[in-house]
């Protein structure tokens, strides 16, 4: 199933996309069941297949009817008015699908908002929710400005990462395969050590693998909790990019397709184009691509990627999304102006959270693998941070653990099933001989036991 990916590239019939895009769930569902048992092209059938498994995903991410939304709104932000939902909704300011025929919305709508829009945010009533943000972005800022000074700056970390299956999943006695993931061993990492395991794996992928995980396979108990604690040093240097420092010649790796989410359709070549003008220089490319995506592109927290069948056109023509749809909208971008970009992503730790974030790298000659993080670029822009704004174009802070170098790559040991994060690999996975589990149906939870700065 993980190597049909591509298929997604196949249309949907038109009237099985009628009945998605009005929310037609269950309708949907038995009408690929008759078509299934059809006759059909290979690619159709593949493509019917992996949409059975989108159209689990997608209802139980949309919680809220319009009149709950309103109803955490007006809890939420001062002086809410109803109107104002149908101005975020028709501005596409909030995430929403259509459920039987019916606006429902995302289960982060709110934070989004707050997240993204400061006039929101100065009217929210719980104004302590704000504190470990700006917190953050303070710690950013300090760091930013010693990595300047000192050239370099050093980070150690001792994380536990912890699954356990929702009770409503669960299927005592059982055979369950459970992937957690640890980190690569190249980049920036350095020293990582796996101090401990809840049980023996089956297998703990090699150091460089794409996409790298602990892999237990076990009869599920009541209550059983699947653990990882490791530690790692990150290690950064900061560089003086010049311009005319670029050689001539550059590499061509990492700079192909990679269906269905990495495409060079004639809309994104000539969005390219019109981005890079006449410039010729691989990195002042690069550059107007950062500046291009942390202007246009809002963040928006979205449902999972697996429900999303083009993320590059989805971003391209909606002009917002998460951390991971701008990382691969930049490294698309760049592919096609020939510049070498791929997938770097994992964890945010700090002393005030710990999670989910996606970013890019692109290669530039002579200064080697350089990153760009959009998402953190376009908040700072947006909230007037310029030195931070250009920072993370090249540059990434010490707050890092890379769990993935690779988009869209299977696991050491395949789970055997349509995964449910097909593309990436930040809380694991978890399967039963028949089909794997979707978020809602498992936790993993992320600690920072301790972090330091190291010298």
């Amino acid at each position: 199933m993980y190597s049909d990916l591509e298929y997604l590239e196949v249309p949907l019939p038109e009237d099985i996309q009628k009945m998605k895009c009005h929310g037609d769930f269950e309708t949907v569902r038995r009408v690929i069941g008759r078509r299934l048992r059809s006759e059909l092209p290979s690619a159709l059938r593949k493509r019917l297949e992996l949409e059975q498994e989108v159209l689990l995903r997608i209802p139980e991410q949309y919680p809220y009817s319009w009149e709950q939304a309103c109803a955490i709104l007006k809890e939420n932000i001062a002086d809410f008015r109803d109107e104002e939902l149908t101005a975020f909704w028709e501005d596409n300011m909030v995430e929403w699908v259509y459920v039987e025929g019916k606006v429902r919305f995302h289960r982060k709508f709110l934070d989004n908002l707050m997240k993204t829009r400061p006039q929101l945010a100065a009217r929210n009533l719980h104004p302590e929710n704000q504190k470990e943000r700006n917190a953050n972005y303070e710690l950013l800022d300090a760091s930013i400005a010693e990595m300047k000074q000192k050239g370099e700056l050093n980070y150690y970390f001792h994380i536990r990462s912890t699954m356990q299956i929702q009770k409503s999943a669960r299927r005592i006695g059982e055979t369950i395969q459970v992937h957690l993931p640890i980190p690569l061993e190249y980049a920036q990492v350095r020293n990582f050590k796996l101090l401990s395991v809840s049980m023996e794996p089956i297998r703990v992928a090699p150091p460089d693998y794409p996409q790298r995980t602990v892999c237990f396979e076990t009869t599920l108990e009541e209550n059983q909790k699947f653990a990882v604690e490791y530690e790692f040093e990150n290690h950064l240097e900061y560089q003086n990019m010049e311009p005319s420092r670029v050689l001539d010649a550059q590499p061509a790796f990492y700079t192909e397709e990679l269906p269905p989410q990495i495409h060079f359709t004639p809309y994104l070549r000539m969005l390219a184009a019109e981005i890079i003008g006449d410039e010729k220089n691989p990195l002042l490319k690069a550059e107007k691509i950062y500046e291009y995506i942390t202007t246009h592109v809002m963040y928006s927290f979205v449902r999972s990627y697996s429900t999303i069948t083009d993320l590059t056109s989805y971003v391209a023509c909606g002009w917002k999304g998460d951390c991971g749809i701008q990382a691969l909208f930049f490294i698309t971008l760049c592919r096609i102006a020939g510049i070498p970009a791929r997938w770097q992503a994992g964890l945010y730790a700090t002393p005030y959270e710990v999670g989910e974030h996606d970013w890019a790298q692109f290669y530039i000659a002579p200064y080697g693998w350089l990153f760009a993080d959009c998402s953190f670029g376009g908040t700072a822009k947006r909230n007037g941070a310029a030195e931070r704004w250009e920072y993370y174009f090249g540059h990434l802070d010490p707050f890092r653990i890379p769990l993935s170098s690779e988009f869209q790559h299977e696991f050491a040991v395949p789970t055997g099933h349509f995964r449910n994060d097909p593309y990436d690999n930040q809380d694991g996975e978890a399967a039963y001989a028949d089909r794997n589990l979707t978020s809602a149906e498992f936790k993993t939870v992320h600690e920072a036991l301790e972090l330091r700065q190291i010298e």
